[in-house]
Parts: structure tokens; sequence; C-alpha cells
């Protein structure tokens, strides 16, 4: 797997952004402000899966995200050239979500298309998109626990895998 780099969204951006979402002033982002802020472009409530994943990032399990919380979500929301108004299709998504620093194979974009593509049109809306990354950002951070020298390779035993598997919040 070869790696690369990705232009990554200064702390001031994100702190800009997460104060807007932040509508009470609490510090903190909750679910619904989460889902009030957010648009998959198509005039449908955003997917309630993708925001109980995003709120997962809560380090702390209070139900709601900090800005230390939000930073890798911000980080992780500039994945390419899509836009919020875009449905992602194949083509869109070969550079594959730059967070990841791997390259992600024709193959498993086939299987990631199929799997996030909730109405067989071979495409993928934009707020599964989001989850699509959420969870290739959760099991990328869980693999590079054991990829120590990050050349895209490990050796893990069985329990080792389904304790790193069942640990995941998605």
């Amino acid at each position: 797997m070869s790696h690369f780099s990705s232009p990554m969204p200064s702390r001031e951006f994100l702190w800009d952004v997460f104060q807007r979402v932040d509508r009470d002033r609490s510090g903190f982002i909750n679910v619904d402000e989460l889902a009030s802020a957010l648009s998959n472009g198509t005039w449908s409530p955003f997917n309630p899966e993708t925001v109980r994943l995003m709120i997962g990032f809560d380090r702390h399990n209070r139900g709601q995200v900090s800005f230390e919380d939000f930073v890798p979500y911000g980080s992780m929301s500039q994945t390419g050239r899509i836009g919020q108004n875009s449905n992602i299709d194949k083509t869109r998504t070969e550079n594959g979500p730059y967070f990841i620093r791997y390259r992600l194979s024709d193959g498993l974009l086939d299987t990631l298309m199929r799997k996030f593509d909730r109405h067989g049109k071979g495409t993928i809306l934009f707020d599964d998109f989001i989850q699509c990354c959420i969870v290739l950002y959760t099991l990328t951070a869980a693999f590079k626990e054991y990829d120590t020298d990050q050349d895209g390779f490990c050796t893990i035993h069985y329990d080792q895998f389904l304790s790193m598997a069942m640990s995941l919040k998605i």
C-alpha cells in the first residue's frame, strides 16, 4: 500500500466551524446540534447512523463532542474534491479518502461502493460517504496500532483481531 499526504485544515478553521455548530455555546456539540448543522444535499435528513458515528468521536462517552474530539472529524471532512451537494461515484473515490494515508485497491473501492450505496445506483450520498470515511478512519486507526512501520502490513493473532474489532465504536 502506498502512502500519500493530504492538506489538513488549520485548527483556527476547525475552531470556527466548531463554534458555528455549537449553538448553545456549551463548548460541546450534541447530537441535535450536529444533525441540524448537516446537509446531504438531497433535502432529506442526514443519515442518523452517520450522526451517531460522528458523535462517537467523543472520547469520554459524554454523548457530545468537544473541540478536541472534533478535530479528527474536521480533518477527515477534507477528503477530496467533493461537495456536499454531490453524490460520490467510484471515479471520485479512486484517490481514496486522503486522511487514512493508504491507497485503497479497486476491489476494496467496489466493496465500499456496494456497502454504502443505499439506493443501488452506483453512487454514495454525501452523508453515507462521511459514514464510510468514519468507518475507514476508525478501522485504520486500529490497524495502525499493529502496523508499527506503517507499510500496510501487520501480523496479529485472531484474538487480537477480535479484541480490536469488538472495541471499536462502529
